[in-house]
């Protein structure tokens, strides 16, 4: 199956999970989140804000926060770049950002995570990712050192679908149904 037309089905499958079972995925996400760090406790993580049915991992957040990590949100500079982290602590204000996402509003403090969660529309077996085909995440993940790469995905975005030469796989990968296959 091409990418976009996988891409297209996937996100069909994503928003049709009715909404109260969505909640109970989300908080079983937010447990192994939680989780991850407690057996990973990076000082500085990347996350996102959940945009088109991706998991809600805010509580998740807060948690973290109140646990000391300091929290950033990804911030697109440029268009053919890598990501950029700014500074985000829950309840802090936002803005829509260039990408039509929310980041955090001024002033803009530079981040740089040691283990980023990168939210997934899928993800094949060998830890693969299937993003919105931006290649914002790819170009992070291709500089070296990278941070961590931990991919946030609801267990139907699991697909066979082959890896493109830019791809990295994700250190490690959490659902609602598991909490850190690996890698890490």
């Amino acid at each position: 199956m091409i990418k976009e037309d996988l891409r297209r089905t996937l996100l069909t499958q994503r928003h049709a999970i009715p909404a109260d079972l969505r909640a109970q995925y989300d908080k079983a996400l937010c447990s192994h989140v939680v989780d991850w760090w407690n057996s990973h406790p990076v000082r500085r993580l990347g996350v996102y804000w959940p945009i088109r049915g991706e998991p809600d991992l805010r509580s998740a957040y807060i948690e973290l926060a109140k646990r000391g990590v300091q929290l950033a949100l990804p911030v697109v500079v440029e268009a053919d770049a890598s990501l950029c982290f700014a500074a985000w602590a829950p309840g802090d204000g936002l803005v829509v950002g260039s990408m039509k996402v929310p980041v955090p509003a001024q002033p803009q403090i530079p981040v740089y995570p040691e283990a980023l969660l990168v939210p997934c529309i899928g993800f094949n077996p060998q830890r693969i990712r299937l993003g919105y085909g931006g290649g914002f995440y790819d170009r992070t993940l291709a500089a070296t050192p990278h941070p961590l790469a931990i991919g946030i995905g609801y267990s139907c975005g699991l697909a066979d679908f082959s890896a493109a030469p830019h791809d990295i796989a994700l250190d490690a990968m959490i659902t609602e149904d598991a909490g850190f296959a690996n890698g890490s």
